[in-house]
C-alpha cells in the first residue's frame, strides 16, 4: 500500500471474491481422532507464494511447493482457449522434517514442549530455501536444498576393462547385469550368499567385485539445521520476524525483544524490555513483534492491553520509548471484566508496504493507518454473536484463544478465523460491504446465508473507523449457525500474490481460491 492508493483510493469497489476449494492436505475422515502432535500450529506462505511451509505441535515442518505456475508458460492462443476459471493454485508435498525435540530445563525444573509457534521464511540463495522455526525457548535457521541421489552400483570388474583411481568401466560383456542400489543396500543374492557358508574356490576368485558410487539425475531435498539460537529468553517466544536487510531478525516473549544476526547465534541484543523491577507492578505483556516490510529500522510491536506500539532502532540502542502509539480507546461505561482480556492483541501483521497494519484481538479485526494515531481506520467484527458468551468462554479458556490475521498482497482484503472451523473474509476499501464466511471444509460456502450483514458507522466518527460484519442474533454465528468452540481456526496465511488462503483446521491444511 503506497500512500493509500489500496485502502484510500477513489476508484470502483471491488467485486466480492467467489472462493472456492482447491486442496486439502491430511484430511481425516468422519469419526478419525486427531492426535495431538499432528495439529498444525504454524502456516507461512514465503514471499514469493511457490512454497508453503506448516508447523505442528509435534515439533514438525512440513514443506509444500508450487506445481502450476511453472506449466503456464504455453502459446498464448493455448492459454486464451483455456477456461481461466478451471485453473487454480495446485501446491504438492515436497518434504518434512523434525524441527523441534522435546526439552527439559534443569534449572527451572520446566518441560519445554516441541510444538513450533512461528515459522518465517527468509531469503533464498543459490536454489536453496531458508527458514526459521520456533518453539517457546529455542530458534533454529534451516535449509532445505535437493541434492543428487547417489546409488551404489555393483559391478563385475575385469583387468581389461579397469581404468586408473580405481573407476570401471562398464561394459556390454558383463557377465554380470549392474544392479544399482540406492543408500548402500544390498541385493538379496549377496544377503543369502553372505548367511552360508563361504569357502574361496581352489586358486582364488579371478574377478573382484567393486561396489561403484554413482550420483544420478534425481533430487531429493534435504533439511539441514544451520543455526541454533538459544539462551536468549526467559519467557515464552510468541513471535519471529525477519528484518528488510535480510542479515538480521527478532524474536519476542513476553517482555523482552532480542535482535539477533542470521550468521551468529550466541549473542543478541535486547532493544525491547519491559520488565519492570518489582514484578507485582507488571500491567501488560508483549503479544507479537513484526518488522517493518521495507524499512529495515522499524518495527512494531501489541500488547496484552491492545495497544500497538512503533519504535526506531535509530533513536537509541534500548527503545524504551516508542515513535508512536496506536490503541482504541473505550468508553468507560462500556467497560466490563472481559475489556481488558478480549482487547489483547494476539496477532500484528503489516501491509505489503508497510502503510498499515492489521491486528486481531478476541473479537476484531483492526486495521490501523501508521499515519494516524487517533484510532483504527476500519474495524471489523469477526464474532459478535459470541459477546454474551464471554463468561462461558472464560471458564472453558476459550477466551485466552489466541486468532491469527493476513492480507491479502494487494490489500484489498483481510482475513481471520474463529470457531467451528469458520474463518472470515472482509473488504477494505472504503464502501464496500465484502463480507465472506467460509467454513474449512471441501464445501466452504455450505454454511452460507443470503442475508448480508449490514455495515453501520462507528460512535467515533473522527476515527473514520468502520465496523462491519457484527451478527444481530446472539447466541449464533454470522450464518445463523450455533458455535462450537473446540472446532478453532487459529492459523491462516493469503497468498502474497493471489487471492489463495491456507489455513489450519486441527490436522488438516485447506486451501482456497478466488
Amino acid at each position: 500500500m503506497n500512500g493509500g492508493d489500496e485502502v484510500g483510493g477513489s476508484g470502483e469497489l471491488p467485486q466480492p471474491l467467489d472462493w472456492r476449494f482447491s486442496q486439502v492436505f491430511g484430511e481425516r475422515s468422519a469419526g478419525e481422532e486427531v492426535q495431538e502432535v499432528d495439529i498444525i500450529s504454524a502456516i507461512e506462505f514465503d514471499k514469493s507464494g511457490d512454497h508453503l511451509a506448516t508447523g505442528d505441535r509435534g515439533g514438525r515442518v512440513v514443506l509444500f511447493e508450487r506445481t502450476d505456475s511453472k506449466n503456464a508458460s504455453g502459446a498464448r492462443r493455448d492459454l486464451e482457449g483455456t477456461d481461466y476459471s478451471l485453473r487454480h493454485p495446485e501446491f504438492r508435498y515436497k518434504t518434512e522434517f523434525q524441527s523441534h525435540e522435546p526439552e527439559f530445563d534443569y534449572l527451572k525444573s520446566l518441560e519445554i514442549e516441541e510444538k513450533i509457534n512461528k515459522i518465517r521464511w527468509s531469503q533464498t540463495a543459490n536454489g536453496a530455501l531458508f527458514l526459521l522455526s520456533t518453539n517457546d525457548k529455542t530458534i533454529k535457521f534451516w535449509k532445505v536444498q535437493d541434492k543428487k541421489i547417489k546409488k551404489i552400483c555393483d559391478i563385475n570388474t575385469d583387468s581389461s576393462r579397469t581404468l586408473g583411481n580405481g573407476s570401471v568401466a562398464s561394459s556390454s560383456n558383463s557377465k554380470t547385469t549392474n544392479a544399482c542400489l540406492t543408500n548402500g543396500g544390498l541385493p538379496d543374492k549377496v544377503n543369502n550368499s553372505l548367511s552360508n557358508d563361504f569357502s574361496l574356490p581352489p586358486g582364488g576368485i579371478p574377478l573382484l567385485r567393486l561396489p561403484v558410487v554413482i550420483t544420478t539425475h534425481e533430487t531429493s531435498p534435504v533439511a539441514r539445521c544451520r543455526r541454533v539460537y538459544t539462551h536468549a529468553h526467559d519467557y515464552h517466544i510468541n513471535s519471529i520476524s525477519n528484518n528488510s536487510d535480510g542479515e538480521t531478525f527478532i524474536s519476542a516473549d513476553d517482555l523482552r525483544i532480542n535482535l539477533w544476526n542470521l550468521e551468529i547465534s550466541n549473542q543478541s541484543f535486547n532493544i525491547v524490555d519491559v520488565k519492570p523491577a518489582n514484578m507485582e507492578d507488571l500491567t501488560e505483556v508483549i503479544t507479537s513483534a513484526e518488522f517493518h516490510p521495507t524499512h529495515c529500522n522499524t518495527l512494531a510491536y501489541s500488547s496484552s492491553k491492545g495497544s500497538i506500539r512503533l519504535i526506531d532502532l535509530r533513536q537509541s540502542a534500548l527503545c524504551d520509548s516508542h515513535s508512536k502509539l496506536f490503541e482504541d480507546t473505550e468508553t468507560p461505561s462500556s467497560r466490563s471484566f472481559f475489556t481488558e482480556i478480549i482487547a489483547s492483541v494476539s496477532d500484528i501483521k503489516f501491509a505489503k508496504e508497510g502503510r498499515y497494519i492489521l491486528s486481531r484481538d478476541y473479537m476484531t479485526l483492526k486495521l490501523w493507518d501508521i499515519n494516524m494515531d487517533s484510532g483504527p481506520v476500519s474495524t471489523f467484527q469477526v464474532h459478535e454473536y459470541l459477546r454474551p458468551k464471554l463468561c462461558d468462554l472464560y471458564e472453558n479458556d476459550s477466551i485466552f484463544d489466541k486468532f491469527e490475521c493476513c492480507l491479502s498482497g494487494d490489500g484489498l482484503r483481510v482475513a481471520s478465523g474463529s470457531y467451528s472451523n469458520l474463518f472470515r473474509v472482509f473488504g477494505v476499501s472504503p464502501g464496500s460491504t465484502e463480507t465472506t464466511t467460509l467454513e474449512a471444509s471441501k464445501n466452504p460456502m455450505r454454511r452460507q446465508v443470503t442475508t448480508p450483514s449490514r455495515p453501520s458507522r462507528s460512535l467515533s466518527s473522527i476515527t473514520r473507523a468502520v465496523r462491519r460484519g457484527a451478527a444481530e442474533s446472539p447466541g449464533v454465528d454470522g450464518n445463523a449457525n450455533s458455535f462450537d468452540h473446540t472446532t478453532k481456526l487459529l492459523h491462516l496465511a493469503w497468498h502474497p500474490t493471489e487471492n489463495s488462503i491456507a489455513c489450519a483446521a486441527a490436522n488438516s491444511l485447506y486451501m482456497y481460491y478466488a
